[in-house]
């Protein structure tokens, strides 16, 4: 009826009958449009692909690791006048309290070695692991040149020292765009 005040918990328990309740979001990696494109157009390009294709992929990914994370979710119980009581307190650490970062590969087959990346991963860095770790591994796993590398794309693998790497050893094996 117009000119009805609504509740804020009458609405509530209607959302709740129909199903709905409070919830935090579902946290997603922020995809542009354009990263949406592209993964559509590998999956378009790969979609005829058997598993025989698939497992002549090695797939690489970098991963950095806090050491001590703190999301800010959590919560406690506790009474009005509690909050200096030591089980009521969190503890935190300046500045995040540090992280390692690691790069790996792995394929159907085989398990390639877990990097310790001391640095940032930067374009040199990325292209000292690809000439140590990725090309004797590839024409080891894949001797015929028949195998595919696959990396996620990050910044410094589109670095132009990283690419003509890449274009000097094309016969090795294929590099998945």
């Amino acid at each position: 009826k117009r000119g009805t005040a609504v509740r804020k918990r009458q609405i509530s328990r209607i959302l709740h009958r129909m199903g709905y309740g409070s919830r935090r979001p579902v946290q997603t990696p922020l995809l542009s449009a354009v990263t949406k494109i592209k993964h559509l157009q590998f999956a378009q390009e790969h979609k005829d692909w058997t598993v025989e294709h698939w497992k002549k992929v090695m797939w690489s990914n970098e991963s950095r690791f806090r050491l001590h994370h703190a999301d800010g979710r959590v919560r406690i119980w506790r009474r009005r006048h509690e909050s200096m009581h030591p089980t009521c307190m969190s503890t935190t650490l300046q500045a995040g309290g540090g992280s390692v970062m690691v790069w790996g590969m792995f394929s159907w087959y085989d398990l390639g070695t877990l990097i310790h990346v001391e640095q940032c991963l930067n374009s040199t860095t990325y292209l000292s692991i690809i000439a140590d770790q990725v090309h004797p591994i590839m024409l080891m796993a894949y001797p015929n040149g028949d195998g595919f590398f696959q990396q996620d794309n990050a910044p410094c693998h589109g670095a132009r020292i990283v690419q003509e790497w890449f274009q000097e050893h094309e016969g090795d094996f294929t590099l998945l765009r």
